[in-house]
């Protein structure tokens, strides 16, 4: 249900003023550091940011999915890694619960999550399985009254700090391909259990991703998500139509931030005895990522309001993430162009949005398997 239209807008405008007042200033230590200061953490526990799509029996706010996009775009005017901190709460830790979850696991964990005191995410990747994800190879056999896990996930944003994992793995490894896969909520406690390293990457400095290795790992029966085993890459796909709207839409925030930021130096900056924003060939770059940027927006809201109002959204969802990613990268690159020099020295935000941008390409579906499935819905939809 979509909130009263005051008190949206009012949520609106904090989040806007929080970006502003407390995010921006914070995005060089952060970038730095490799790490969001806990006194920030705490602050968007208390604005609710973790619970953005919890719903409000369980403690969140329970945005709609437009509601979300337009928090999202806010969002999306600052460092990416500020985002990455609640982002696995609002969206791929949470929402298998939130879709598929049982009444008692919902209520177990999703009060935790919406408040923050439980950090979730998303346990699919692998180190043989990414863009197949039909193919992952972990594996969670019967024993007793529960389940033994046994098997690595790659890449999982949140781990090193996270306290549940939803994790996919095989149930009947006799089934090939996605029938075969079922989904668990996993505490992070639970013996069999460890996490690799780290890792050192391109950008988004301070969003922490590593290994999740799970070693005769013993969970309970009720761990199984719906209680019901094969319906695991099902629930994946679920909550990866919404997760790619909200990255869409932090894009198109991203996007507006670098253009923001191009335009200002434009104006600014002089050569030849006039600001640079006086020549061409320096509006043409400006006036494609105004373009390209208001294209993206537009496609995420009608997206959104799609599936606000109940239809199939897994065509657009792809389109959005695919041309949202995309754009953004042209965006950034056009910005550090018209930065100059300057663009490349790490005292500009641009240089470091550079980095940060390339991974929107990649996670939650790479553009290729977005531009895959856009062609497969294609196809579906002629031949209906």
């Amino acid at each position: 249900m979509a909130l009263d239209a005051d008190v949206f807008g009012q949520l609106l405008d904090t989040v806007g003023r929080f970006v502003d007042e407390r995010l921006k200033p914070a995005e060089a230590q952060v970038d730095a550091d490799d790490a969001v200061p806990e006194d920030i953490v705490k602050d968007m526990k208390e604005l609710g940011l973790f619970g953005l799509t919890i719903p409000e029996d369980y403690g969140g706010l329970g945005l709609t999915v437009s509601e979300e996009a337009d928090v999202a775009i806010v969002l999306g005017r600052t460092s990416p890694a500020f985002r990455s901190v609640f982002g696995t709460n609002v969206g791929i830790g949470s929402q298998g619960i939130v879709i598929d979850g049982t009444e008692e696991q919902k209520r177990r964990y999703l009060p935790g999550m919406a408040s923050g005191d439980i950090i979730g995410c998303f346990c699919l990747t692998e180190p043989d399985s990414g863009s197949d994800a039909a193919a992952l190879r972990t594996t969670a056999l019967p024993s007793g009254n529960g389940y033994v896990l046994n098997g690595t996930k790659r890449y999982i944003t949140n781990a090193p700090r996270a306290n549940l994992f939803t994790v996919m793995a095989r149930t009947d490894p006799d089934t090939p391909g996605a029938g075969g896969i079922s989904a668990f909520v996993v505490d992070a406690d639970s013996p069999g259990i460890r996490l690799g390293k780290a890792e050192k990457k391109m950008g988004q400095k301070g969003a922490h991703v590593c290994d999740v290795i799970f070693e005769d790992c013993p969970v309970p029966g009720d761990a199984l998500i719906g209680g019901v085993e094969g319906q695991g890459f099902k629930t994946a796909m679920k909550v990866l139509d919404r997760g790619r709207l909200h990255i869409a839409a932090v894009c198109v925030g991203v996007a507006r931030r670098l253009i923001d930021d191009a335009l200002a130096y434009a104006m600014e900056r002089k050569q030849f005895g006039r600001p640079i924003a006086d020549f061409q060939l320096i509006q043409a770059m400006l006036a494609d990522s105004e373009t390209e940027c208001a294209a993206a927006e537009a496609l995420v809201r009608d997206a959104a309001r799609r599936k606000d109002a109940g239809e199939p959204v897994v065509k657009r969802a792809a389109m959005s993430k695919y041309f949202a990613s995309e754009m953004v990268g042209r965006v950034a690159d056009r910005a550090v162009q018209i930065h100059g020099g300057a663009g490349y020295i790490a005292e500009y935000s641009v240089e470091r949005f550079y980095r940060d941008v390339r991974l929107f390409r990649i996670y939650e579906g790479t553009s290729q398997i977005q531009q895959l499935i856009i062609a497969r819905e294609m196809l579906k939809e002629a031949q209906a």
